[in-house]
């Protein structure tokens, strides 16, 4: 007798069996204001990288019969002091913030990561030296280190900005992976891991520092807008990328004394970091809310 087919209804049950990433993934795209950010974001990024091709003009080559010239067709945004196109050095601006922010804290994450899983995993004495090296790194001002640095070296270039930022912000990252590593060592997965004879490294790698990149994925988003507001911070007070390399800080400390003669000197330059940051953290947001576990449960309920 032929077999007459069935419609069988799936259960609530079995839509929660679904990967974690991709209900995080789906939940995040209803993030309406993340979405947004990601593709602010996407849009800077792509004119940052075009700039060479898409203006015909020099970032840092004056043209002083061109000076503070307002906003027209052939310079959307103004001109400054020395008739250089602003547009143009806006964007190149945003190559060395936006580096700034994403190198920074990929510097911030591999330090932090480093030092939380190993203080997280092996405890004991190791967890003690490090943590209490995180108290000791907390308590130091970053940003009025920063200024002394900047003050002592007449101002820092790009690498040294980095890695600055990055050895000053990496004790979030490492207070929260030792967290999740305290929390799942004693997991049974990781149990049957030693059962089976595999070693320390195999452990971290292949299971417990893929269960912790929830934290650190949120953590290094959120980073980028505080790195880049420290990079400009810097900047602004003359301490950090110095003229005529442009970036977002030094733009805004060039445009103080021109404020009143041509506003959008300033009102530019300060609208990009607005932007890019608040899109930074609309998309950290909207990780924070689809990654956060307590977020499942008050979505499922």
């Amino acid at each position: 007798m032929a077999g007459q087919a069935v419609a069988v209804a799936v259960p609530p049950a079995v839509e929660r069996q679904r990967g974690q990433w991709r209900l995080a993934f789906e939940r995040f795209r209803a993030h309406r204001p993340a979405l947004a950010g990601i593709a602010v974001i996407a849009l800077l990024a792509f004119f940052v990288v075009a700039v060479p091709v898409l203006s015909p003009y020099d970032a840092e080559s004056p043209k002083l019969l061109e000076i503070f010239e307002p906003p027209s067709l052939a310079h959307p945004m103004g001109t400054d002091s020395l008739g250089r196109d602003l547009a143009t050095r806006i964007l190149y601006g945003g190559r060395v913030s936006l580096a700034v922010g994403l190198l920074a804290v990929a510097v911030a994450i591999t330090v932090g990561t480093l030092v939380g899983m190993t203080a997280g995993f092996y405890g004991g004495w190791v967890d003690t030296v490090l943590m209490r090296t995180v108290d000791l790194v907390y308590s130091i001002p970053s940003l009025f280190l920063l200024i002394l640095l900047g003050v002592y070296f007449r101002g820092l270039s790009v690498a040294a900005i980095i890695l600055v930022l990055g050895l000053l912000r990496w004790m979030t990252t490492a207070r929260l992976v030792r967290a999740q590593f305290l929390s799942l060592k004693e997991r049974e997965f990781v149990e049957a891991a030693r059962c089976v004879g595999a070693r320390d490294l195999r452990i971290i790698v292949r299971h417990l520092l893929p269960n912790s990149l929830a934290p650190i994925i949120v953590t290094a988003t959120l980073g980028v807008a505080g790195a880049i507001i420290a990079e400009s911070t810097l900047s602004f007070l003359g301490l950090g990328i110095q003229p005529p390399t442009p970036s977002w800080g030094n733009m805004l400390m060039d445009a103080t004394q021109d404020m009143e003669m041509a506003p959008w000197t300033a009102i530019f330059p300060g609208f990009f970091i607005f932007v890019a940051v608040v899109s930074i953290n609309f998309v950290g947001d909207g990780l924070r809310d689809a990654l956060d576990p307590r977020h499942v449960v008050r979505k499922e309920q």
